[in-house]
Order: C-alpha cells, then sequence, then structure tokens
C-alpha cells in the first residue's frame, strides 16, 4: 500500500478555506478546488516506492494486471477506471450534463475527425468515456439535479410574478411532460439575449423578495439558490434554466448519483466525489466557456423527477461497511465509521483501492506488518490483492470498482 500525494486543483469557483481546514494545512489565500486521487492524466497522485516519488499511472501503465488485478483489466482496460476527489465549493458550478457511453464515442470520433484540437476551448469531446459520477456531504451540501415535475416548475414560476416567464408555464402545463421540458428548456438556452437578461434580473429580483419574505414556504430554499446564481452569473440564461430542476440540499452522508443526460449544478458545500475516468462536460449555462446548444439538447434526457438523494447501506456481509449503491461498474464506494475500541475490520482485495480519512484517524496495516497512519484528508493506494486492515476511531470512504 502506498500513501498518496495529490494535487489541489484551484478552481475560481473553490473555498478558500475548506480543503485546508480538513487537511490541517494553512489557506493559501487562493481558492482550492479539488484534491484529485487516482491516476488520470490531468493530474495523477505520486507515489514512494523507494525510489522517489512517481505517478501513479506510470505504475499502473508498468503493470496492470498487477496493480488493478485481472479481472479489473478485463472489465475495464489497463488503467484505473475512477477518479475520486475532495470537491469544495464556495460558489457555484456550471450548469451541466454528461454523455452516454455511445454518445461520447461518437462525439469524440467526429471531432477528431474534424481536427478540432483537444485543447480548443470550443471543443465538446475531450475523450471517449461516459462521466457517471456520485458526490457525498461532507458538510451540508447544496446543488441541483434533475427536471422537477412540468407541474410543480410552472407553479413556482408563477410565483415569481415576471410576465415573461408566464409562456414557459403556460407551455409546461399545455404540452405532455418530456415534450414541455425539451421546448422550455431550448427557449431559454436560444432565446435573444438581451431579452433573457431582463428576464434573468426581473426573475431573480423576484426569487430574492419570495425567498426573504417567505422562509416558511416549502420553495423559500430553491428561490434564494436562483437568486445567488443570479449575483454570481447576471444574464446568464443559465439561471432560468436551472428554475427547472430541483433544487437540493444534502446532510452530511447523504449523497446524489449523476448518470448520462441529467443536467446538475453543485452550488455550495465540501463532499467526496466519484467519477468514471472521463472528463466530458457539456454545460448548459452559468459559465464564460462554450455552451453547444445543439450538441446539449440531444444529450440532456427531459425525464422529470426527484433529486434521488441516497444514503448508504450496510453491505450484507456484516463488516460494518456502508455502500452507496449505484448502478455503473466503474466504481464502488463506501465508507466505514470506526467507534473508539472498535475491532480491526479487514478491506477486501479483489481489486486496487483507494482509501481516504474524512474524520479522526485510521490506522492501516498490510499483511507484511507495513502500517500507514490516515489522518483527515490523507489517502492510501492499495493495488489488487494486498490484504490491508483498519483500525482507529474516524471515518475512512473506500473507492473501488464492482466485479
Amino acid at each position: 500500500m502506498d500513501l498518496l500525494d495529490n494535487t489541489v486543483k484551484t478552481y475560481a469557483w473553490g473555498s478558500a478555506t475548506a480543503l485546508p481546514e480538513l487537511l490541517g494545512t494553512e489557506p493559501t489565500g487562493g481558492p482550492q478546488a479539488e484534491l484529485w486521487m487516482g491516476a488520470h492524466t490531468g493530474a495523477p497522485s505520486r507515489v514512494d516506492r523507494g525510489t522517489g516519488p512517481v505517478s501513479l499511472a506510470d505504475v499502473i501503465a508498468a503493470d496492470p494486471a498487477a496493480e488493478l488485478g485481472p479481472a479489473a483489466v478485463g472489465a475495464f482496460g489497463p488503467r484505473l477506471p475512477f477518479l475520486l476527489k475532495l470537491l469544495a465549493a464556495a460558489t457555484p458550478l456550471s450548469l451541466q450534463v454528461h454523455p452516454d457511453r455511445g454518445q461520447a464515442e461518437a462525439g469524440f470520433a467526429d471531432e477528431e475527425a474534424r481536427g478540432v484540437p483537444v485543447d480548443a476551448p470550443h471543443r465538446t469531446y475531450k475523450d471517449a468515456n461516459h462521466k457517471p459520477e456520485l458526490i457525498c456531504a461532507l458538510t451540508p451540501f447544496e446543488g441541483l439535479c434533475g427536471f422537477r415535475p412540468a407541474a410543480d416548475t410552472a407553479d413556482l414560476l408563477e410565483q415569481l410574478g415576471v410576465d415573461q416567464l408566464k409562456p414557459y408555464a403556460d407551455l409546461l402545463r399545455a404540452r405532455p411532460e418530456g415534450d414541455a421540458l425539451r421546448e422550455v428548456f431550448t427557449a431559454v438556452l436560444t432565446a435573444d439575449p438581451d431579452a433573457v437578461a431582463d428576464t434573468v434580473h426581473r426573475a431573480a429580483e423576484a426569487a430574492a423578495r419570495l425567498g426573504a419574505d417567505h422562509p416558511e414556504r416549502a420553495t423559500a430554499a430553491a428561490f434564494t439558490a436562483y437568486a445567488g446564481l443570479a449575483r454570481h452569473y447576471p444574464g446568464d440564461p443559465g439561471v432560468i434554466a436551472a428554475m427547472l430542476l430541483n433544487h437540493v440540499r444534502l446532510a452530511p452522508g447523504e449523497a446524489l448519483y449523476l448518470g448520462a443526460g441529467v443536467p446538475h449544478a453543485y452550488l455550495h458545500g465540501l463532499g467526496v466525489e466519484i467519477m468514471a475516468n472521463s472528463d466530458n462536460v457539456l454545460r448548459c449555462g452559468l459559465t464564460p466557456k462554450h455552451v453547444d446548444v445543439p450538441e446539449l439538447l440531444r444529450i440532456v434526457r427531459f425525464e422529470a423527477g426527484g433529486p434521488g438523494v441516497l444514503r448508504p447501506a450496510p453491505a450484507e456481509d456484516g463488516s460494518g461497511e456502508e455502500v452507496y449503491a449505484t448502478p455503473i461498474d466503474e466504481f464502488r464506494l463506501s465508507r466505514h465509521v470506526l467507534a473508539a475500541g472498535s475491532a480491526a475490520r479487514p478491506l477486501p482485495a479483489p481489486a486496487a483501492q483507494i482509501l481516504l480519512c474524512t474524520a479522526g484517524r485510521i490506522a492501516l496495516r498490510s499483511a507484511d506488518g507495513r502500517e500507514l497512519v490516515l489522518a483527515p484528508g490523507r489517502s492510501a493506494y492499495v493495488p489488487a490483492g494486498e490484504r490491508v486492515t483498519m483500525a482507529g476511531t474516524g471515518t475512512l470512504f473506500r473507492a473501488t470498482v464492482a466485479l
């Protein structure tokens, strides 16, 4: 097993304090948005096996079967199929959606054939893989996830009392739900920019007023969130698009799974995020970056429903592991909450795993007696087949694959 040396990404939306507080380090004064753990080419973790720090991606590439396990290589190929992160949002991320694998393969091949550089600002597909993801809250966490039922959104828009929004509310009531969501979403993203900017301004003023004046209403938190989006992105049509989505607040330990085609945005909070090893993001708004509206409308799933908040379920083996169930195999996220004086627990070893401590102190011990002690924010990589036990007091997240 190896202690991981990880990279912090300093995106503008990141918190200046959340990651330093967890890690016990001094703030830099700038945003610290994400801590990456894994072998993604954008910022692979580093390990030291006695000859100095080396990229975990290079370690795995040198002997994929030994590092990942033959079954994992057979299922997912010769690279770590997931990326684990700590995500610390102080301001909203872009409203976005991810393609499924078939869409990603076709989109990537098309842009390659047209000679669009991978690093071009108007490039949509960075690779040929899908990017399902899961976010688990470590602090109270706020986000947007999936389309709200059309009739409920019509009610919400009508409460704002903004004349420009009335045609959208009428459409949401008059058309079949999927068609209505598509038509309104399309109309918002393709409308005249000046007209949309004025609508955003009026809707944001009304939302701020309703959120402040009627905190007892179920919609108050959503209105406050939408007004906040408009402060960060004045005039952005993504603010109106966001009003079509479920506003959700996660308590620590709760999670959201984001599958292909589901529009979403993280607004505020600290969490553990895991995803398939991809960088394919199609943005719907709340961003100065490229928005490919025609491709976006092809990818978005215009299906309404609740946000689907996940809570961990005890593993069937009675090990004390709590699993966040998802419908994909590239990643499996679980946690162990160890009380003082609890017995050491074994960690199964059929595939590579990354272990992340988020509270307390967790001691990892290998079969040959080596020991690593993880403090909050520290993580370790365990190759396939290496038997490890853990003990201590605190919380340990375990990332691996589902075989």
